[in-house]
């Protein structure tokens, strides 16, 4: 087993190395150019349509704009927010955030790209339910339909087997972990000996059969029901954990312009660890915060796409936007403030890493008990991501072998969580890794090629909003 896992590492660390980073970026520097910079212009649309100003119930989809951008955030927010910066910022120092910022920015077009293409490609069902995502814009928007069928087909595989990893196991020994900051000497609590090396403490296995029977009782129910737990804790977490940076960023607020020089100085300079010889260089400032951005808000990916093509709207380009708004809240304003948190309390300097690293700034700031506002953090995160993350899973399998197979993979997922909360097979978590990276390949083609039809499509209903049109569509107008 030694050997696999050693051989399973190369590839991972291949396939998350800098030729994946490079074209995730690029495609989002491109996609910016192509579409006249849609972050920024349409910024203010999309908060708009998020608000409910433009939701028309008599239009196809499954839920509101609304709870399309809570299930997607709901994915996205959690262990990259809170372990994923402090993770950055120890291995590429301070800088590692600016170019988590630059990640960001770009992916903002990336997002919108892609989940404008998910709406203008989903499939409409006979019940009026939706399913879309990157294996359906690719399947049946690529002119070349035999490469459009293995791209779809590709992404829909490497995102099944993804789902069991990063957005299952990897999240439900997340929830355990934050467990840990709770209430640490329960979670190491004996336990008993599964087979010889693999050891299981009683606290993480009824967390584990207790996270599957919660889990369970939402995913069963469909996106609706997701949507529906989505659109409740995402506000309610990110609220509490923003509530919890604001008070420690205002107890030390003269400390934040040193924290922000720190970031952009060290973007471009070697940082130098505890003040002596060089410890980190500007490329691997580079590297890890480009990777732990990605890592963060999943642009590129596809994932998110799957989500937002359940929205009500006719509307490609009224979703596409809601979509870049993910990047901008979970990493510009969640990262930011967890790095700046890490930053002015000085936990960057202490022995610590991960999220244990950002306990200890919470911890520090909030006088002896910040630590537990993380570790709820990361449970809720955890639980909101394996939610969502389900539902990615089922519409893949779906794609590949029909609407029979989706109450199979909800039972497997639901099973795999406590495989996961107990420590879980660490080839499988690589193995899941691997497909997580393969994900953004097919879609980026797709992007890319279908960049075009995008441009034209934001083209079209720019004019019909100036026009006062906005419940006007050209969804079938290819």
């Amino acid at each position: 087993m030694g050997w696999l896992n050693g051989l399973l590492d190369t590839v991972s660390s291949f396939v998350w190395g800098w030729t994946t980073i490079a074209l995730l970026v690029g495609t989002g520097l491109f996609l910016t150019v192509r579409l006249l910079f849609v972050q920024v212009r349409h910024l203010a649309h999309a908060i708009a349509c998020v608000l409910g100003k433009y939701d028309l119930p008599e239009e196809s989809g499954d839920i509101s704009h609304f709870k399309a951008l809570a299930t997607a955030l709901s994915a996205t927010i959690g262990t990259g927010n809170i372990a994923g910066v402090a993770t950055a910022i120890a291995l590429g120092g301070p800088g590692a955030v600016f170019w988590m910022w630059i990640t960001a920015l770009v992916g903002m077009a990336t997002k919108f790209t892609s989940c404008t293409l998910a709406v203008k490609y989903r499939k409409i069902h006979d019940d009026g339910s939706a399913s879309g995502g990157p294996m359906y814009f690719l399947s049946l928007g690529l002119k070349n339909k035999k490469l459009g069928a293995f791209l779809g087909g590709a992404f829909a595989l490497f995102g099944m087997v993804a789902s069991f990893g990063i957005g299952n196991m990897v999240q439900a020994n997340s929830v355990v972990g934050g467990l840990g900051y709770l209430l640490p000497e329960a979670v190491q609590a004996g336990g008993f000996t599964l087979w010889e090396g693999f050891d299981i403490s009683w606290m993480s296995l009824t967390t584990g059969l207790i996270l599957s029977f919660l889990t369970g009782i939402v995913i069963l129910g469909g996106i609706k029901r997701i949507a529906n737990v989505a659109g409740v804790i995402v506000p309610f977490m990110c609220s509490f954990y923003v509530i919890g940076a604001v008070i420690i960023l205002a107890l030390n607020v003269s400390a934040i312009p040193a924290a922000l020089a720190q970031i952009v100085k060290y973007a471009f300079t070697p940082y130098a660890v505890g003040g002596g010889a060089l410890g980190v260089a500007v490329s691997q400032a580079i590297r890890f915060g480009v990777a732990r951005g990605v890592f963060s808000n999943e642009s590129g990916l596809g994932s998110a796409p799957i989500a937002h093509a359940a929205a009500q709207t006719n509307e490609p380009v009224r979703e596409g936007t809601v979509a870049m708004l993910g990047p901008f809240i979970d990493t510009l304003i969640i990262c930011t403030m967890t790095a700046l948190v890490i930053l002015v309390t000085g936990a960057n300097l202490s022995e610590y890493d991960g999220g244990a690293m950002t306990a200890y700034a919470f911890k520090k700031g909030l006088f002896g008990y910040g630590q537990y506002l993380v570790g709820f953090g990361l449970m809720f995160f955890a639980y909101s991501t394996l939610i969502a993350w389900s539902y990615y899973g089922d519409r893949c399998a779906e794609f590949l072998f029909g609407e029979k197979a989706i109450p199979i993979y909800r039972w497997v997922y639901v099973g795999c969580i406590t495989i996961g909360a107990v420590g879980g097979l660490r080839v499988i978590w690589t193995i899941a890794d691997i497909f997580n990276a393969l994900m953004a390949i097919p879609n980026l083609i797709g992007l890319i090629l279908l960049s075009g039809v995008v441009a034209r499509e934001t083209k079209r209903y720019c004019t019909r909003l100036k026009n006062g049109k906005f419940r006007e569509n050209q969804r079938n107008d290819q």
